[in-house]
């Protein structure tokens, strides 16, 4: 894979994955090609967690950081340079809140500045974390977001606008302040009751997750809930058996329910993830005006589902993120 790229993820969880075939196809064994894995599923590469696994003739890996692999990162950055592979650095978990927690550190912060150094280049996945970059040292870089293929048949998994019905909210965390969980759910519930919709929200949470959605819901019989964590695949059926994806995140992550209601044909509206803004636009300040025009406007919907196609395609898709990839690779070759 001579001029290729690799994700790397030193002492990850995640078992390590070849992507010879791209996307692949829905329900195939292993990691889905999205978020991070998208990265080197867009360039036909490997997601790994071994720098000694890295074939030879790679071009670069991007290095995925975390709380507990910063030392580990340093040594494979070393050793990726010593082969001639040039490595770009990337947060795994981006979201704000986790960026926060990730510097909150002093050791850590002073690793990450080592590491920003030590890097050839950074992509982040976010545009907010750009400035973090360069302040910790990163000579270059750039924004990519995470992509998606939206532009393969395969993960076409669009259902008609007739099969479809209501709300599903796309956030799943009490916990995380910036994630507005509790009110996102009060408004898709009141949503739900006003035009006698049904709204679906996923219960990771067990027993304390119920109490709460039940706090919520009162006697409105339109709020529904399912037990969660859901298989991929049975997921993304829940995502395209419904009209509108709503949430109200403001946590700068990536943005993959945005990218999961793209390959579902899905509108989504209310977050600021990266996909989220650029597929789908800024829909923060109208995301209640525009989910009631949606749930009730098949042409609005149909038109918001064209535009989002076509915009994803341009700035999300595999090949639009591949030539993207390649441009940088061979420009700084």
């Amino acid at each position: 894979m001579s001029g290729g790229l690799v994700v790397l993820n030193p002492g990850g969880r995640d078992a390590e994955q070849s992507f010879a075939d791209g996307a692949g196809k829905p329900g195939d064994a292993g990691h889905p090609p999205v978020n991070y894995h998208g990265y080197a599923a867009c360039m036909r590469g490997r997601f790994l967690r071994d720098v000694a696994s890295v074939p030879e003739g790679t071009a670069v890996a991007l290095v995925l950081l975390r709380k507990r692999n910063l030392r580990a990162v340093l040594k494979a950055i070393a050793k990726l340079k010593t082969r001639g592979v040039r490595a770009w650095i990337s947060f795994k978990e981006s979201g704000s809140h986790q960026v926060a927690d990730f510097l909150s550190n002093y050791d850590r912060a002073l690793l990450f500045r080592e590491i920003c150094v030590a890097a050839d280049g950074y992509l982040s996945s976010t545009p907010e974390l750009e400035s973090l970059y360069r302040a910790g040292g990163c000579r270059e870089g750039f924004f990519a977001p995470t992509p998606y293929p939206v532009e393969e048949e395969a993960w076409n998994l669009g259902v008609p606008l007739e099969k479809r019905l209501g709300i599903l909210v796309g956030t799943r965390e009490f916990d995380v302040p910036s994630r507005n969980h509790w009110r996102a759910v009060a408004v898709a519930a009141d949503l739900g009751r006003e035009l006698q919709v049904p709204v679906a929200v996923i219960n990771n949470a067990g027993r304390h997750g119920l109490r709460l959605l039940k706090a919520i819901r009162g006697e409105n019989p339109f709020l529904h809930f399912i037990v969660g964590p859901l298989d991929y695949g049975i997921y993304l059926k829940l995502v395209a058996s419904h009209r509108l994806v709503f949430q109200l995140d403001a946590s700068c992550v990536p943005g993959q329910v945005a990218g999961d209601a793209l390959l579902c044909r899905t509108p989504c509206i209310g977050g600021n993830g990266a996909v989220d803004r650029v597929a789908f636009g800024d829909t923060a300040e109208e995301s209640i005006k525009m989910a009631r025009r949606l749930l009730t406007d098949d042409a609005a919907w149909n038109v918001a589902v064209e535009n989002s196609q076509n915009i994803a395609r341009q700035r999300v898709s595999f090949s639009a993120t591949r030539a993207l990839l390649e441009s940088q690779i061979k420009g700084k070759s």
